[in-house]
């Protein structure tokens, strides 16, 4: 009879999770995470198509809870609600530094990037557009604002200075 293993998928993420974050893109491998799960590096495959299919579901999960967490969020204090995305958006980039510092993650996904960076930025704006100024395009607006939090914040610009720029908009 074979081994039943209980919370097999949530085992694989944490220890992703944790090997990305003490050695790197590089040297996390299918092998290596299979290993210290202590399962056949099949098993990881009846869950995830590759290495990049781990890291992904470990990142969107993360991604959703920051997006659940600010779509709870009270809008009446606009500058609360933006300081709270910025915090959020920092907490994410902090927790995932190791995959978005690691130059062999960078070219393995720089192809999806732009992609990736255009989803989180209309899910950035839908969150934003009920705090934009009414405009001839609310839309573009939300997108305008969503797109600078996103580059400024993972660039390291103070709240304070992305704030003074973006204030007209809300």
């Amino acid at each position: 009879m074979p081994k039943r293993i209980e919370n097999v998928k949530e085992q694989l993420l944490a220890e992703a999770r944790r090997q990305i974050a003490r050695q790197g893109y590089g040297k996390t491998t299918v092998r290596s995470v299979a290993a210290a799960c202590g399962i056949a590096v099949g098993t990881v495959y009846n869950y995830f198509a590759s290495k990049d299919a781990l890291i992904a579901a470990f990142m969107a999960d993360d991604w959703c809870r920051v997006l659940a967490e600010l779509a709870a969020c009270d809008v009446a204090d606009k500058r609360v609600f933006l300081e709270r995305i910025y915090i959020a958006l920092r907490q994410f980039a902090d927790a995932h530094a190791a995959l978005f510092t690691d130059a062999a993650a960078e070219k393995v996904y720089a192809s999806a990037g732009p992609v990736r960076h255009g989803m989180l930025r209309d899910q950035l704006a839908d969150l934003l557009a009920p705090v934009c100024r009414p405009a001839e395009d609310p839309a573009f607006a939300a997108r305008f604002l969503a797109e600078a939090m996103l580059t400024w914040t993972m660039a390291g610009v103070p709240f304070a200075t992305l704030y003074t720029v973006c204030k007209n908009l809300i």
